[in-house]
């Protein structure tokens, strides 16, 4: 009669296996891995508790502690684990997992110590801020690859021994696994938008400075690059049927779009009036009142009509663009927070 082992199937940045020394006295093949099974959802409880406190804290560096509470569980694992016995000779599955756990604990001391590096420094540009997702992603994928291989170790094993393995699906297991996809999908809304943030950020700079050089090419940036955001944006569909992060997204870019096409041209010629009163002020001040014109008189008082024009211009539009950006800002986030709360609920 076959032995019949119950599996949890949990997502690959989250199956972390057994934790303690083999029990003594297995009967037979299935108690032994079914031993090593029951302690997968310890484990999972400690990783679903480190990835909720990422997701709500939006930092891995706030939720460092957890992490090393998990490598402190794995190296503990790693060393009970090997000292388990073989199975009738057969130690393929039992390597399988130490060599898994290994590969985790190298992931969570080596990868996710650069995530938080990298973390630090990932606003400071999109190349940056891509490299710090990218690195989130291989450290996924390494552990993924890892889990099938134990995947197929757990199959050979249980056909050796006559085992019948029943893969269920338990609540925990579901939520881990929906968590990487609410990241993937983050990730991917997030740096369409983070593209047009940075690109502004750049042009607020030049605005600021006064330099119309830098001015009129981050504005045709920030142009070009909200088209093209708002077009792949329209491509995307909703997670799960909530299109709250891609509306939240769109609205943005929509947003950078006016500001760059509509907006600036204003602030821009702000700064030629600027340029215009300036110089004709200068002339007019290095001539001697006995010599000053009609003409003369009459141009630098049409300067100061249209520089006072243009200070009114730019203020308005500057308050505008002050206003909307921080009601879109404030939507985002909570529309961010509220996007987790719903697909990666708080730990309890």
């Amino acid at each position: 009669m076959k032995n019949v082992v119950i599996l949890s199937v949990i997502c690959a940045i989250c199956m972390l296996l057994p934790v303690r020394s083999q029990a003594q006295g297995f009967t037979n093949a299935g108690e032994y891995m079914q031993f090593m099974t029951n302690e997968q959802s310890k484990i999972n409880k400690d990783m679903w508790d480190y990835i909720s406190t990422v997701a709500h804290s939006k930092s891995a560096r706030k939720a460092d502690n957890r992490r090393k509470e998990l490598i402190s569980t794995t190296n503990d694992a790693v060393k009970k684990i090997s000292k388990m016995n073989a199975w009738e000779g057969d130690g393929a599955y039992r390597d399988s997992v130490v060599s898994y756990l290994k590969l985790c604990d190298i992931v969570l001391r080596e990868d996710f110590a650069k995530i938080i590096d990298l973390e630090e420094v990932a606003e400071q540009s999109y190349d940056a801020m891509e490299a710090y997702l990218l690195a989130q992603k291989r450290a996924n994928d390494k552990l993924d690859d890892a889990s099938e291989m134990v995947r197929a170790e757990q199959a050979v094993f249980a056909s050796d021994h006559n085992i019948t393995l029943i893969e269920n699906k338990d609540k925990l297991s579901q939520k881990l696994e929906r968590a990487g996809a609410v990241f993937n999908y983050y990730n991917r809304v997030y740096l369409i938008f983070f593209k047009c943030y940075k690109q502004e950020v750049y042009l607020i700079e030049a605005l600021q400075k006064g330099d119309l050089s830098a001015l009129e090419q981050m504005r045709n940036g920030l142009s070009t690059f909200s088209a093209s955001a708002l077009t792949v944006i329209d491509t995307l569909k909703s997670f799960k049927g909530d299109a709250s992060l891609t509306q939240n997204c769109k609205a943005f870019l929509s947003f950078y779009k006016k500001e760059a096409d509509e907006k600036m041209p204003v602030q821009i010629d702000f700064y030629l009036k600027k340029d215009n009163f300036e110089k004709q002020k200068s002339a007019l001040d290095g001539k001697p009142q006995d010599q000053r014109t009609k003409e003369d008189i009459d141009g630098f008082n049409a300067a100061v009509a249209s520089f006072n024009a243009a200070v009114a211009d730019f203020n308005k539009v500057n308050t505008e663009l002050n206003n909307e950006r921080n009601l879109l800002l404030d939507r985002w986030n909570t529309g961010l927070s509220n996007f987790l709360n719903r697909h990666v609920p708080a730990k309890k």
